[in-house]
């Protein structure tokens, strides 16, 4: 993405800058993150606004390679990302429903 900004990753961005996608958004909350090092993180959807493709890339490389020794409580309703937890809980309507554990 910084390639396609007029002035690379030093482009301003926002209400007097570039504006950004939502997808594009998503990806600069994303390193942000990253950038933190904690050790606990919480993504709360953190992939909802990108394409199918991207969003395996960005969990792939953030959440599965980069926090990899961290804790990472993901939020999401994309199913194809659960395969990977070790834990997982199912809410419906903010109610409990069920815990579920995965051992990788």
């Amino acid at each position: 993405d910084f390639v396609q900004l007029p002035h690379g990753e030093n482009t301003l961005v926002g209400d007097q800058g570039v504006m950004l996608s939502g997808g594009q958004k998503a990806r600069v909350n994303m390193a942000r993150a990253l950038y933190h090092d904690a050790d606990i993180y919480l993504l709360d959807d953190p992939l909802s606004a990108v394409d199918t493709k991207v969003s395996k890339h960005l969990f792939d490389k953030s959440i599965k390679y980069y926090l990899r020794d961290k804790i990472c409580i993901l939020v999401t309703h994309q199913i194809q990302f659960l395969q990977d937890a070790t834990k997982i809980i199912v809410l419906d309507n903010v109610s409990y429903i069920n815990e579920i554990y995965v051992f990788i």
